[in-house]
């Protein structure tokens, strides 16, 4: 389960965004972190047991985590840290292009879901060439019952086009996924259920609604 001092210590930090505090209260991130690979190791474990792919990659629970610390190069927001821990567990580990599943940690806005966010140009039309290819698969997938139950707001997408993407009409029956830029599904989750003792069973089952869009995905690519 997610600790109760794990999202303590993430809403104190919502508030004190600043290294003086963090460096003072570095054992409470430690004590975070431990926590949540421990809860990383637990749905690599479970989720190996039904997706072959996750199982061959072998992954390492402290690699499936986000870093704490914010890129503020290029961003207007100059907060050093960021206010939720992260979970991907990808075929190949998190920095490949391919799709997987996922978990925010942040009190009160968690969530879980799986698909791909917005990959480079050629892994997006490598994606919509093969839903344009097997559109039938792709409607039997998100509109699978089980996949909805789970997931009921169905595909989503970081944006989409206004236009059809170059080489696809507008008739195509596929269109309004084709414009999209990125596909995933997501199901939002209380703190209760964060910190409930089965916590990492529940979610891994939930999780796992979203292999056969995953598999789809990665075939692809």
């Amino acid at each position: 389960m997610i600790h109760k001092e794990t999202l303590e210590f993430l809403s104190t930090l919502a508030t004190n965004n600043n290294k003086v505090w963090f460096d003072a209260n570095k054992n409470l991130y430690q004590n975070a972190k431990e926590n949540l690979i421990a809860n990383a190791a637990l749905f690599i474990k479970n989720i190996s047991e039904l997706d072959a792919n996750i199982a061959d990659s072998n992954l390492e629970a402290k690699a499936c985590i986000s870093r704490i610390h914010r890129d503020v190069r290029f961003s207007s927001n100059k907060q050093p840290y960021k206010n939720n821990f992260f979970i991907w567990l990808k075929a190949g580990g998190k920095k490949t292009e391919n799709a997987g599943y996922f978990l925010q940690i942040e009190p009160g806005k968690s969530f879980i879901g799986g698909g791909v966010y917005m990959p480079m140009a050629p892994e997006l039309q490598k994606i919509r060439q093969e839903i344009d290819y097997n559109f039938t698969e792709w409607q039997k997938i998100i509109t699978n019952k089980t996949f909805l139950k789970t997931y009921t707001k169905g595909i989503q997408a970081p944006a989409s086009l206004s236009r059809p993407p170059k080489g696809y009409d507008a008739t195509n029956p596929a269109i309004e996924f084709l414009k999209m830029k990125g596909f995933f599904v997501v199901n939002y989750i209380s703190d209760a259920e964060l910190m409930d003792k089965n916590f990492a069973k529940n979610i891994s089952k939930q999780l796992l609604n979203a292999k056969p869009l995953i598999d789809f995905i990665n075939k692809s690519l």
